[in-house]
């Protein structure tokens, strides 16, 4: 008997870890640390976004197998953030035999929305989670903290970049990719051990492809009003001819491919492209909606009106 009774797949409830208390930009605290969080509105300092990344990543496999890491793409917009502590579950619908693209989403214990997302697998991924959020994005008014930047606007720099097991990556992100493995919601020897991965190398994990595409985003020097403080509010990570590896070099290039506005922020959403060293062949993208908050940026409504 058959039924069209939708299904999905879970993982268990998971407590990710926070690990940018000690994240620094521009000279002075994120949200994320618990001090500043608390002074924006905030009742502590939100683990980062793209950690609950990982939790789809068990599934996405068990769907798609290998593919999933060669081609496969996730598009999460963020609903509510999640502090240290708090438990959290991803969940997956089970595709049609043969699909290519399928709904994800993330809930904390009691419900309440984490994220929702598109999974999909290349090449034809059809539009995904935000390239339709942002073919709905209307025109923002007069921008006071993004002012200087442009749609089409590109990084100053081609950006070498690489991840090894051990380096420290930086102001951004303090700590490395062996520490993150010590806490990762879910750890597999595909990310230590080359000799066990199917590529003979050790891949660098999802949630660690936004740490690589952000590592040297100051060297693009998009002229950002400071001092401000921001989060993420959409991201999308695609592999192109993937995986990435640990302890392999890469460039990075960087466009502005839209600006929006909230009643709390003024956004800039920055597709990065990963390429080879030779800056030849694409192998992975993200896009990052960049969210600065309006009442962190001092004299923000007397600028406005100024301007």
């Amino acid at each position: 008997m058959n039924f069209d009774t939708p299904l999905s797949l879970c993982g268990p409830l998971r407590q990710p870890q926070q690990m940018l208390a000690d994240q620094e930009y521009s000279g002075h605290s994120s949200i994320h640390d618990d001090a500043m969080a608390e002074k924006l509105g905030f009742r502590a300092g939100p683990i980062e976004g793209p950690t609950h990344f990982s939790q789809f990543v068990p599934l996405l496999e068990h769907v798609w197998g290998k593919a999933w890491f060669e081609r496969g793409c996730f598009s999460a917009h963020f609903q509510n953030m999640v502090v240290e502590g708090e438990s959290v579950r991803a969940f997956v619908e089970v595709p049609e035999s043969g699909a290519t693209r399928l709904r994800a989403w993330a809930e904390k214990a009691d419900g309440t929305p984490v994220l929702e997302a598109s999974a999909s697998l290349g090449p034809g991924h059809g539009p995904t989670l935000l390239e339709q959020r942002m073919a709905q994005l209307r025109p923002p008014g007069q921008l006071v903290i993004l002012s200087d930047l442009h749609v089409g606007m590109t990084g100053s720099e081609d950006e070498p970049v690489r991840m090894d097991a051990e380096q420290h990556m930086g102001k951004l992100y303090p700590f490395s990719l062996k520490q993150k493995l010590a806490r990762i919601t879910e750890n597999c020897p595909w990310y230590e051990d080359g000799s066990s991965s199917p590529w003979g190398r050790a891949i660098i994990p999802l949630e660690m492809v936004s740490v690589l595409a952000e590592y040297t985003t100051p060297a693009a020097r998009f002229p950002v009003k400071h001092p401000v403080v921001g989060l993420f509010a959409d991201l999308e990570i695609r592999m192109v001819d993937g995986p990435l590896f640990v302890g392999e070099d890469y460039l990075i290039r960087r466009e502005i491919v839209a600006l929006s506005e909230s009643k709390r922020t003024e956004s800039y959403w920055v597709r990065t492209r990963i390429f080879d060293a030779a800056g030849q062949r694409l192998k992975a993208e993200t896009l990052l909606n960049h969210a600065t908050l309006k009442h962190s940026f001092a004299g923000y409504e007397s600028a406005r009106k100024d301007s």
